[in-house]
């Protein structure tokens, strides 16, 4: 949680400049390799953190992977269903017995509440000599919840929605306590696909700390990292990246605005895949006290929520440069044009590598601002990063090099095993819906209300 406005100090003006990367496998393959190359970009992105004096508190990093389910399934004390059949989430918990037990039940229940089963809990084995002596002051208790569906037949959609839904009731019910650590309760990820570690570490002791990451059964098809720089922010433990669904090396010059919309909308909300009283009780959407990143990260799940990919999702909050664009196709600006009545742009210089377990992928700003850059090898990985060099890759293994271009997609999809040219994803997801028709029949510029004649009235009047 951000410190409170004293001084010279206001929350509002906090901004932050990162470095993020990410490597998958286009055939698919699990290997606990992966994982290394990861932590390897992440070691080599050092430069785009800080330390604090301690030298050894970092501003924040971490690691984003698939669901290990062979190596939970041979570290879990219960019994696992096949993948994508239980979620897990990461949780940070009070180190105070008493309060870490309460934070627990606060969540087993609401999980419940939505008809799902609690499977069990797993600490996670960490070394807490690692920590630097400011983070472990603040540092959490770190357990892992795996959750069931409950039944059967539910889908992985609906199940997700659940998920969504319990969490944020108890993220609700817990800040609203009298708990003396609620900022300690936080889960970095609750999901049938990826898992989280992360926390206020320096790179190189991302692994150290996370025993598991050590595991050579560890295994997956992708990872997500990233280093955090704060130029301007007070480091914490939930505010290390990456985010439930992205990570984000640049800043939201609109967060003020974006936020205030947010807000503001959350009356207008209606929806046929919540129950009125959980939609009423999961806003807030957007936590107080948080980062931009962070927060729009919490705008991405809600999306997320509605059904939406996740391609469609970052096209709504990050768009490009459609209004006057004399030679965008007539269905993509019309899509750019209805969804600019549902969500302005959170704008700013910025790189944003996101994934769902299904894609991975990146987009830059309208302006470019936050250069990225990519390789694909012969061996059948893609790599991403904030620069170049982050991996030592022979140059006989390149296919080819490549840079994020301003307002455009670079996305992989997983189980397809292949890289969707930007101009097909998004040609796909406007043609989705008529969004020129909705448009025509719906919108009312303002232009074309006629003048009544009608006089200003005046304070006299």
């Amino acid at each position: 949680m951000l410190p409170k406005e004293q001084g010279l100090y206001a929350p509002a003006y906090e901004h932050d400049n990162c470095g993020a990367g990410f490597i998958c496998s286009l055939a698919g393959n699990r290997t606990n390799d992966i994982i290394h190359k990861a932590l390897d970009i992440l070691v080599k992105l050092e430069h785009r953190g800080a330390v604090s004096a301690d030298g050894k508190t970092g501003d924040g990093a971490g690691i984003l992977i698939e669901i290990p389910h062979q190596f939970l399934k041979n570290n879990c004390p219960f019994d696992l269903p096949e993948p994508q059949e239980y979620a897990v989430g990461m949780v940070f918990l009070p180190r105070k017995e008493n309060q870490r037990q309460f934070a627990m039940a606060q969540l087993e229940a609401e999980i419940q509440n939505q008809g799902l089963d609690i499977l069990g809990w797993r600490t996670v084995p960490v070394d807490r000599s690692t920590v630097g002596t400011i983070a472990a002051q603040t540092e959490p208790y770190i357990m892992q919840v795996f959750v069931g569906k409950g039944t059967p037949k539910l889908s992985e959609e609906h199940f997700n929605l659940k998920l969504f839904t319990a969490r944020k009731i108890a993220e609700h019910r817990i800040w609203e306590s009298k708990l003396s650590q609620a900022n300690y309760f936080y889960l970095p990820s609750l999901s049938t696909r990826t898992l989280i570690y992360k926390g206020l570490l320096v790179p190189e002791d991302i692994n150290v700390y996370y025993k598991d990451l050590k595991d050579p059964e560890l295994v997956t098809r992708l990872a997500l990292v990233h280093q955090r720089f704060s130029t301007n922010t007070f480091p914490t433990w939930d505010l290390a990246q990456p985010f439930r669904y992205m990570c984000h090396n640049g800043e939201i010059n609109t967060f003020r605005g974006n936020l205030s919309r947010m807000q503001a909308r959350e009356e207008l909300f209606a929806s046929e895949l919540f129950t009125a009283e959980d939609l009423q009780k999961i806003c807030p959407i957007v936590l107080p006290g948080k980062s931009d990143s962070a927060s729009m990260d919490m705008v991405v799940e809600l999306l997320l929520s509605t059904g939406r990919s996740l391609p469609e999702v970052m096209m709504m909050l990050v768009p490009e440069a459609w209004e006057k664009h004399s030679s965008m196709p007539a269905d993509k600006k019309a899509f750019y044009q209805y969804n600019a009545c549902i969500m302005e742009p959170w704008d700013g210089p910025a790189s944003i590598p996101f994934t769902d377990g299904k894609y991975i992928g990146a987009l830059l700003d309208r302006n470019g601002l936050r250069p990225s850059r990519y390789s694909v090898t012969k061996d059948g990985y893609v790599i991403m990063s904030s620069e170049t060099g982050v991996l030592d890759i022979a140059p006989e293994n390149i296919v080819k090099h490549g840079r994020l271009e301003p307002g455009k997609m670079f996305l992989v999809d997983m189980d397809a095993g292949r890289i969707v040219d930007d101009e097909e994803i998004k040609s796909q997801i406007v043609a989705q819906k008529p969004y020129r028709k909705w448009l025509d029949q719906h919108q009312l510029p303002l232009k074309d209300i006629s003048y009544t004649g009608n006089p200003t009235p005046t304070e006299s009047e």
